[in-house]
């Protein structure tokens, strides 16, 4: 049977900012608390307090301090919220202390002081609060728990109108819905109601693994957009401090390649905790401001339920564990060997049996793997080995999720993350026109045998002074049908005589300790190589496995094969007229290049002084087309932006973009800077 308190603490937490259903919406802190204690079984207000707070980044108005009745330097010069919560605390200890073993709970109006300001912005200022802070009476909810033959209440007016009590103000708008409450705390009492029941709000978040087979309501599930890449599922839930999410209910997403995309699927337990989550949307997890949107329970269950036995079998010895994702391992690296990475310092809890390698379905390592530690100091230390060597390689190391084992084990093992194999009877397999460029002008030039690792930078320094004729996005890497690269690279030029050049300069330099041949081709030519052809200084030769020309249609050197006219697909290359076919047809092998990318050095780009300008900031999903619309009126063509990438292919948030002269650049940062792109501001600089 659910124990009654002796004692009651109304609470009210006031902000310059939102009221009433949005309080804390916009992310003010809290510069004014007020609580009165009221003894249960006496029925007497015992003592009322307030205290103001020292506001470290929200601007208190003058119009609010007059509402309260005191000067803007009373906030300026008020105590830290950490003093003053010990203070509210020290004060509650010291009223209790003549009734021996009396305990106490926090009655307030409605759960948005607690959920939404105190909870977030302790979690923000990195401020415990006590346990008592947890749980507590929404005093709506008691009054129609008690009077269950009243009508809908929103409000304390509308609960004081229906018991006939006078709770018309004395004093201002905080002190006096504290005494609001107070009357309607007695009046229960005095009525016969118990306080026995509190709400709990979650004081941790629970780790665990999700069924594909559960049903997720959609009004539980919201998608989190813009977080930094190493976050993970625990900072997502302090994000969401004071909402309870349901077990497991953090699902970080990964994009295409096993990367984390910055974005999060968060299941809640309810809708209204959902509908709380909403209100956070654009408030700050570090620097970053989080785009929140309501999102589907297929959406949370594609991510988060894993369909792999062996991540099954790993996370049922994952009791609280931390788990730490390792990229970047040497193919050949043992249980044994990861033990040592680690060390005695940081020791990897079940020893070999809590390491779980990345396979694909052959059984060939993908350079991954997850590793369990028993105690957040163990994980700690074993995250500060970031890019540590073992043997020949660094490793990266991420704090890891059981929905990203999950999604990791199941897409290379079931789903990978490139196709493989060939394409469905009757079609042809789809270029994306804007990655790859077509026809006969040999503008672009073909760089076989780099190494594994190389990155864009690597074959900007490589090329010199040629990586200034680059085509904005015209770097390709190719992926093999693994998604790994496969030493591969087609670089665009702005002509044929720069790719004619950088050919005769560049073949069989070195990079690192291995030459690459570098050849110049055409737009049809690369397609032709990707398709499976071959292509070295002596031209073209038919792709290995070459069968005779009796399929239904017939491809010629430097093309997609062409289906017939009825099935050609929408978004394939076109083509040009057909000349005599060959006598062979190959199957398409499935190379897929990566996404296009530019340099992420402005270094390599020879423009006017001052007329360069960067944007930071850009939404991920941004095109060419966005940016020049951002620009309209300052004659910025489309060929003039280059938006920017990461190495590995992804959107970095920022641009390059040229302008006719360095007064128009500097006009446009003047006039545009920090205006919004979509629902982001964006910076912008004179590169």
């Amino acid at each position: 049977m659910a124990t009654a308190y002796n004692y009651l603490v109304v609470l009210f937490a006031s902000t310059p900012g939102q009221r009433g259903p949005y309080l804390g919406s916009d992310e003010c802190e809290v510069v004014f608390l007020v609580w009165m204690v009221i003894d249960v079984e006496t029925n007497k207000v015992v003592s009322v307090k307030q205290s103001f707070v020292k506001a470290d980044h929200t601007e208190v108005s003058e119009e609010y301090c007059s509402e309260l009745g005191i000067k803007e330097e009373a906030i300026k010069n008020a105590e830290p919220l950490e003093s003053v919560i010990q203070q509210l605390d020290t004060h509650i200890r010291n009223e209790l202390n003549s009734t021996e073993g009396a305990t106490f709970c926090f009655c307030i109006d409605g759960s948005l002081h607690l959920r939404q300001c105190l909870h977030p912005q302790c979690a923000n200022k990195g401020i415990e609060l006590p346990e008592h802070y947890y749980q507590f009476f929404d005093i709506r909810k008691e009054f129609r728990r008690f009077y269950t033959l009243a009508p809908q209440v929103n409000s304390l007016k509308e609960m004081a109108d229906h018991l006939k009590i006078d709770i018309t103000p004395n004093t201002r708008h905080a002190t006096g819905d504290v005494r609001a409450i107070g009357l309607l705390v007695q009046r229960l009492i005095s009525d016969g109601h118990k306080f026995t029941s509190p709400e709990i709000i979650q004081r941790k978040f629970e780790t665990g693994t999700c069924n594909k087979h559960e049903i997720v309501d959609n009004d539980h599930v919201i998608k989190a957009r813009g977080l930094p890449w190493q976050s993970s599922d625990k900072d997502v839930a302090k994000f969401f401090k004071g909402l309870d999410i349901g077990k497991g209910g953090v699902a970080l997403c990964l994009n295409p390649q096993g990367r984390r995309n910055g974005e999060a699927l968060v299941r809640f337990t309810c809708t209204e905790h959902r509908d709380l989550a909403l209100q956070r949307h654009k408030h700050h997890l570090g620097h970053r401001y989080i785009e929140v949107y309501k999102a589907t329970g297929e959406e949370f269950l594609k991510i988060a339920a894993g369909s792999s036995s062996e991540a099954s079998n790993f996370l049922a010895k994952d009791n609280g564990h931390i788990i730490v994702r390792m990229r970047g391992l040497p193919f050949t690296a043992t249980a044994k060997d990861v033990l040592v990475f680690f060390g005695d310092e940081c020791p990897v809890s079940g020893a070999e049996e809590g390491v779980l390698f990345v396979r694909y379905p052959d059984g060939r390592s993908t350079g991954d793997a997850f590793v369990l530690f028993s105690t957040e100091a163990n994980a700690t230390s074993a995250l500060a080995k970031h890019k540590e060597n073992l043997g020949s390689r660094y490793i990266e190391l991420f704090r890891s999720t059981t929905a990203e084992v999950q999604q990791v084990l199941s897409r290379y093992q079931q789903h990978p993350l490139i196709p493989n194999g060939p394409p469905p009877t009757g079609s042809v397999p789809i270029l994306p026109q804007q990655m790859i460029t077509s026809g006969s002008v040999r503008d672009c030039i073909r760089m076989r045998g780099l190494p594994f690792s190389a990155s864009v930078e690597d074959i900007m320094k490589f090329l010199g002074e040629f990586a200034h004729y680059i085509r904005p996005h015209g770097v390709h890497m190719v992926l093999n049908q693994q998604g790994r690269p496969s030493g591969d690279a087609f670089i665009q030029m702005i002509s044929a005589e720069k790719a004619l050049h950088a050919a005769q300069q560049c073949h069989r330099k070195h990079m690192g300790e291995r030459y690459i041949e570098v050849f110049q081709c055409s737009g049809d030519e690369m397609n032709f190589v990707l398709m499976g052809g071959t292509l070295n200084r002596g031209g073209l030769s038919p792709p290995a496995g070459a069968i005779p020309a009796q399929a239904q249609f017939t491809p010629y050197p430097g093309t997609i094969p062409s289906p017939p006219a009825a099935t050609v697909m929408a978004g394939t290359l076109p083509m040009p007229p057909r000349p005599p076919a060959p006598a062979y047809y190959a199957p398409p092998l499935y190379y897929f290049p990566s996404p296009p990318v530019s340099p992420t050095s402005q270094a390599y780009y020879q423009t006017p002084n001052g007329a360069v300008v960067r944007m930071r900031g850009l939404p991920f999903t941004t095109s060419v087309n966005d940016i020049v619309s951002f620009f309209q009126g300052y004659g910025v063509p489309h060929q003039n932006v280059q938006i920017q990438y990461t190495p590995d292919g992804r959107p970095s948030g920022d641009a390059l973009v040229t302008f006719h002269s360095p007064d128009l650049a500097i006009r446009a940062v003047h006039n545009k800077n920090r205006q919004h792109l979509g629902s982001r501001y964006v910076e912008l600089y004179i590169a």
